[in-house]
């Protein structure tokens, strides 16, 4: 999978030159390392003598963290390794600085540990965190630069972590929640949902000043699984943002995550993530002994089994929700035959009709009238449609792997065909639907004339 993290080491100007190379070991292999989610977990304040318990913490909160929705669902989609990185002395440092320091009671200390993890950051006890943020970009560039996401497990029984450039969590009885949690941070992007101060509020998935109900980010799940437009307190600027939910783990312990942070969430995998493995023939030749022609497919699929596919030639659907298809001689048409499986992710933890992106993978052979297979494509779409209802402007962005360009065709909840245009992909399009009739619409997506994708549209 690409890094997440390893350009903003490769430009620090902290970054150390010298390479450390660490024992690297795989505690959750699900696939191939550039088809996953990488997970690395380093440890810090753990002595050499203390690898044992630093891979059984780690595999404790591996096995914790893939029994939380969304990711249980989604297991299959990340390897998770651990670097076996020693520190001088065990645990972490205690400043004693913090302005909150009489509700906790932790010796003051200085300790020798690898990355420098301390209690006490940004006047918060709580907040265990290092700053040597270079050491760990030199430490995992030279032992696991194919990393997406860093988690950093500090040696100590005291509550504390944070969740900035990496997830830090400490071994406290309530460790595994704490990582969940500063996941959500540094993974997805969620904010807090307990008002996280003036200089973190923002905009974002789970977060917004917004209250009209037909313009708030999570609009598509109001009313549905206790989601409204909660204020994160009742004055000054805590009243003036809101959150989706009144329990989510991204505001309580051993709570789940809300319906919004965990459409979000996998938003996320979907985006870094293709759910097709792998697919053949990946060869363009066939020849006559070979029919019938067999094309297959292999997906990463969910414990749900929520990923579909949809196989067409010519234009015409042949299969659904197969991972094989043969065709014979008769099968094709004289000239050039088009096979395209489409496969998106079908999961009710995603509101579908009203979700702004969606995203959609497809395989395409082109097989031509002397039974040669002359081309093979394989494509990633993020189609985004947005605001939706809306009264005049739609803007619609669309990316693709191949930079294929695309064809869109709106048409009327009768099957009337209102408007069509050619989409470059990488554009950005504002369609004005301001002399369209109120209702609902379909805007269809086309790719090499495959229908890849329908988002209904509501005219206000």
């Amino acid at each position: 999978m690409r890094n997440l993290l390893i350009i903003a080491f490769l430009f620090s100007p902290f970054s150390i030159t010298y390479a450390q190379v660490f024992e690297v070991e795989n505690i959750k292999l699900a696939g191939d390392i550039d088809k996953r989610i990488n997970i690395v977990i380093l440890g810090d304040g753990y002595q050499e003598s203390e690898f044992a318990a630093f891979e059984a913490d780690a595999m404790q909160i591996t096995n914790y963290f893939f029994n939380q929705s969304p990711y249980s669902e989604y297991a299959d989609y990340f390897n998770v390794y651990i670097i076996k990185v020693p520190s001088n002395e065990s645990g972490a440092s205690h400043p004693g600085n913090a302005s909150d320091e009489a509700n906790y009671d932790l010796p003051v200390s200085v300790v020798d540990n690898y990355f420098g993890s301390s209690f006490d950051n940004y006047n918060i006890h709580r907040a265990l965190y290092t700053p040597n943020s270079s050491l760990i970009y030199n430490v995992l560039a030279n032992n696991f630069p194919e990393y997406d996401l860093a988690l950093i497990i500090v040696n100590t029984d005291h509550y504390g972590g944070t969740g900035f450039e990496f997830s830090i969590s400490s071994t406290d009885p309530n460790a595994a929640e704490i990582a969940v949690h500063e996941v959500g941070h540094v993974l997805v992007d969620l904010e807090d949902e307990y008002y996280p101060g003036d200089a973190w509020a923002n905009e974002n998935i789970n977060m917004t000043q917004e209250t009209d109900p037909a313009l708030v980010r999570w609009k598509n799940w109001l009313g549905i699984n206790g989601i409204g437009i909660y204020p994160y307190g009742s004055s000054g600027s805590a009243a003036t943002w809101y959150k989706p939910s009144t329990y989510c783990k991204m505001g309580y312990l051993y709570a789940d995550f809300c319906s919004v942070c965990k459409e979000g969430t996998i938003e996320k995998f979907h985006s870094l993530v293709s759910p097709i493995d792998s697919y053949l023939p990946t060869e363009t030749s066939i020849s006559n002994e070979t029919f019938p022609l067999e094309f297959q497919l292999y997906l990463i699929q969910t414990t749900s089994n929520t990923i579909e596919s949809t196989w067409t030639l010519n234009n015409t659907i042949i299969e659904t929700n197969v991972d094989v298809v043969s065709l014979e001689v008769n099968d094709l048409v004289s000239g050039t035959n088009n096979l395209t499986v489409v496969v998106q992710d079908a999961t009710s933890l995603i509101n579908i009709d009203n979700h702004n992106t969606t995203h959609v993978y497809t395989v395409s052979w082109i097989i031509d009238n002397s039974l040669g297979i002359e081309n093979i494509e394989a494509n990633n779409y993020s189609i985004t449609v947005s605001p939706n209802p809306s009264s005049d402007i739609v803007n619609i962005a669309m990316e693709s792997t191949l930079e294929k360009d695309t064809r869109i065709e709106i048409v009327s909840i009768t099957g009337k065909r209102i408007k069509t245009l050619n989409f470059t992909n990488k554009d950005n399009y504002q369609i004005d639907i301001s002399a369209f009739s109120t209702g609902l619409y379909i805007i269809n997506f086309y790719s090499n004339n495959v229908l890849i994708s329908s988002k209904k549209i509501i005219k206000k």
